[in-house]
C-alpha cells in the first residue's frame, strides 16, 4: 500500500493541497495516519478523492457527497443511496429546455410592436420579462434565452394570443403557482405519513425508497391532471351558465342537452 504526503496525494489525484485538507475539514477524507507530525495517506484516501471528483463531476454538492459517504459508512450501499439520490433529483417532467433569442420572446409576449423595432434592443427595454424569469418562463444567459418548460411558455403565449393582457396573465400564473405548490406539499406530505417515509433512513431499505419515489412520479402526476380535468369542466360549465343568464337566456337542462345528441341504433334496427 502505498504512503502519500499531503502533497504527493494532492498531485497523484489531479487536485490541489488546498482541496485535500478541504475534504478533510468537511469530513469527506479521513484523517491521515501520524508518524510524528508528519501525515500519510495510503491508497484508500487517494480512491476517495476520485470517487469525490467523479460524484461532483455528476452535480452533486459537497453537502450531499458528504451526506451519501456518511451512510455509506453506516453500511448502505453506495451504488442505491446514488439510485435514491437521482430519483430525488431528477426533473418530474420529460420536457428539454429550449433556446430562444430576445425577439422571438419579444415576439410571442408583445405580438403588437413590429419586427421592426427589435432591432439593437435588450431585455431592460422589456420590463415585464422580469416577471417572466421569476415566475421561471424564461432565463437569461446573457446571449439569449433558455425557457426551461417549453410548454408552460406556450400556455403563457397563448393566452396572451387569446387577448389577455401580458401583466394579468404573469398574475395568473403567480397565483396558480401558489395553488400547485400547496397541492404538492399536501400530495408529499400525505404520502409522507401514510408510507412511512419518515422514519428515519437506516430503518428503510434505500431500494424501497427510490422504488417508491419512482412510482409516485406517474401517480401524483395522474392525479393532478385527473382532478384538474375534471374541476375546469365543472367550472367552465358553470361560468358559461352565468354568461347565458347575464343574456337573459336560460341554459337547457343537462337531460335536454343529453336527450339531443344523437343516440346509438336500437338492436336489430
Amino acid at each position: 500500500m502505498a504512503d502519500f504526503r499531503i502533497d504527493d496525494l494532492a498531485r497523484a489525484a489531479g487536485t490541489t493541497v488546498r482541496h485535500v485538507r478541504g475534504f478533510q475539514e468537511r469530513g469527506l477524507l479521513p484523517p491521515p495516519r501520524m508518524k510524528g507530525r508528519v501525515g500519510f495517506y495510503d491508497d484508500s484516501h487517494l480512491a476517495r478523492i476520485h470517487l469525490i471528483a467523479r460524484l461532483k463531476d455528476r452535480g452533486y454538492t459537497l453537502a450531499s457527497i458528504g451526506e451519501m459517504l456518511s451512510a455509506w459508512e453506516r453500511g448502505h450501499n453506495l451504488a442505491e443511496l446514488l439510485g435514491l439520490e437521482r430519483a430525488v433529483h431528477d426533473p418530474w417532467s420529460d420536457e428539454e429546455p429550449a433556446r430562444m433569442t430576445l425577439p422571438q420572446v419579444v415576439r410571442r409576449f408583445y405580438p403588437d410592436i413590429p419586427e421592426s423595432e427589435l432591432e439593437g434592443r435588450a431585455p431592460a427595454d422589456f420590463p415585464q420579462l422580469g416577471q417572466a424569469e421569476e415566475l421561471e418562463f424564461i432565463r437569461w444567459t446573457g446571449d439569449g434565452y433558455e425557457v426551461p418548460s417549453p410548454r408552460l411558455f406556450e400556455v403563457g403565449a397563448g393566452l396572451v394570443d387569446a387577448g389577455i393582457e401580458l401583466e394579468a396573465v404573469f398574475e395568473i400564473a403567480g397565483r396558480l403557482r401558489g395553488d400547485v405548490d400547496a397541492i404538492a406539499r399536501q400530495f408529499v406530505r400525505l404520502t409522507v405519513e401514510h408510507a412511512g417515509l419518515d422514519a428515519r433512513l437506516g430503518d428503510r431499505d434505500v431500494r424501497e425508497i427510490a422504488e417508491l419515489i419512482q412510482r409516485l412520479r406517474p401517480i401524483g402526476m395522474q392525479a393532478v391532471q385527473g382532478l384538474l380535468a375534471r374541476s375546469l369542466h365543472a367550472e367552465i360549465q358553470a361560468e358559461f351558465a352565468r354568461q347565458i343568464e347575464s343574456l337573459g337566456l336560460t341554459p337547457p337542462p343537462a337531460d335536454a342537452v343529453d336527450a339531443a345528441e344523437p343516440q346509438p341504433p336500437a338492436a336489430g334496427q
